[in-house]
């Protein structure tokens, strides 16, 4: 597949004085009157022009797995910004509880420069393309083409991208596993056992992609978007899920300017401005996605109840956003052995759950009929669940192939003799049991991608 990764190619001018000396207040809902942070417009003017259309569109070959090189990391951009420093980002947050999405924003573009880029769906998020044009800073802009998508949601693209003077970044998922998926499952196998997997295949695998090439990333969640989900979203944050261009758990920052505003106050925005949006709104519909996950909501219904009905609500997040998702029975409370009560991870049927009699038989053998490769991990850690993803992919490629995957639970009771035995340090701590040897390899870096983990484990087989 074709992936064109660039700038944006036309900031416009710096706003104009009356429009700055009328902003007062960080409210979303005192429309028209927002304010570029104190820079000279000439200043402004001069920045643009030596950003605009200075990064060529690349087109990568077509692949058939997911270890595409990001391009977004293979190009050469101007003015990159430097790797941020290390910094409480739970501080910043905060820093910022009170400020307006105009506000958010710039801080957001300022420290990651051409290292970020915001998500937009097709749907209200072409609020934050507006608020990253009024803050006068170049940005960019990508978006995850399922395939399955309205044909309003391209015409949306499509005027988006005229009204900015901007090229959108499509990422495709990989034609393969949906040709795989369709011919297995079918069309619409989604309405019968959940839509995770038809989710991980056009979404989330091509978003992760995407993120391999970036520092951070914005998105256009919201408070009030789904309480089940999404009620404690702060405005930025490490990202519980994915990796960014660095690796490693905490390598990608998300941030959420219009986390703290009502939906009316985005509409009301939206309006304001004067902006393209999608022409399903009008037909009852809110919050948008594939086609035959979205449908229009009723008077009185919850915007989310327009997507995956057919499910539990406190679960109606595609895979992108996973980490908001909680075990809200125990409200993120211990039980007495120090085990989370959260749900599990690494379910799959690529990946064989070990007992701690199995971990044990493991070690003893000096002559394993073929080799294990296991994670140590606990499912209420963050970077266990950053790394699910990746590793589930891992077990899928490995399957066949006479390479063992499996998981051990190292967490509570456990704890100490996975220290003690497993060479547990932090979580995840992963394992190599090599065939024919007693000795154990333990994966000696945070770089937790399937070609990293694909790479370990093909020097030991």
């Amino acid at each position: 597949m074709a992936l064109a990764f660039t700038s944006s190619s036309a900031i416009h001018g710096s706003l104009s004085s009356s429009s700055a000396s009328s902003y007062e207040h960080p409210k979303v809902s005192q429309l028209g009157t927002f304010q570029p942070l104190d820079r000279p417009q000439m200043l402004s003017t001069a920045l643009n022009s030596r950003r605009r259309s200075a990064v060529k569109p690349l087109n990568a070959e077509a692949k058939r797995n997911d270890s595409i090189v990001p391009s977004a990391a293979t190009i050469a951009a101007p003015e990159v910004a430097e790797k941020a420093e290390e910094e409480d980002f739970e501080k910043l947050a905060k820093e910022l509880q009170n400020a307006s999405p105009l506000e958010i924003m710039d801080k957001a573009l300022e420290k990651f420069g051409d290292d970020i880029a915001i998500a937009f769906s097709g749907a209200e998020d072409v609020a934050l393309i507006e608020y990253a044009h009024l803050t006068g800073r170049p940005f960019r802009v990508f978006s995850l083409d399922t395939g399955r998508l309205n044909p309003e949601t391209y015409q949306l693209f499509d005027s988006v991208e005229k009204h900015y003077g901007i090229r959108i970044e499509y990422m495709f998922p990989d034609a393969v596993e949906v040709q795989a998926l369709v011919r297995t499952k079918g069309l619409f196998s989604f309405y019968e056992d959940g839509h995770q997997e038809c989710c991980r295949v056009r979404k989330v695998r091509p978003l992760r992609r995407a993120l391999k090439g970036l520092r951070a990333w914005i998105t256009g969640q919201r408070k009030d978007q789904s309480p089940g989900t999404r009620s404690e979203i702060p405005v930025v944050q490490v990202d519980p899920s994915f990796e960014g261009l660095d690796g490693g758990a905490g390598s990608l920052v998300k941030w959420n300017p219009v986390a703290n505003v009502d939906g009316k106050d985005i509409w009301n925005f939206l309006r304001a401005m004067n902006v393209p949006v999608n022409s399903l709104h009008s037909q009852g519909y809110v919050s948008i996605g594939c086609e035959p996950c979205t449908r229009p909501v009723l008077p009185g219904q919850h915007e989310r109840e327009g997507r995956w009905w057919w499910e539990d609500a406190k679960a109606k997040e595609c895979g992108l956003h996973k980490g908001n998702i909680k075990d809200e029975s125990v409200n993120g409370a211990v039980q007495t052995n120090g085990t989370a009560t959260v749900a599990d991870i690494f379910d799959t049927k690529d990946i064989v759950t070990l007992s701690r009699p199995g971990v044990e038989n493991l070690l003893k053998l000096e002559d394993r009929r073929e080799p294990w490769l296991v994670v140590l991990y606990a499912p209420w850690c963050q970077f266990c669940q950053a790394m699910e993803g990746s590793y589930v992919e891992l077990a899928e490629k490995l399957a066949g192939s006479g390479v063992k995957v499996g998981k051990f639970r190292a967490d509570g009771e456990q704890k100490a003799f996975a220290q003690q035995e497993l060479q547990l340090g932090s979580f995840p701590t992963i394992l190599f049991f090599p065939k024919n040897s007693s000795k154990v390899i333990k994966y000696p870096t945070e770089k937790r991608d399937v070609d990293s983990l694909l790479a370990f484990v093909n020097a030991l087989r």
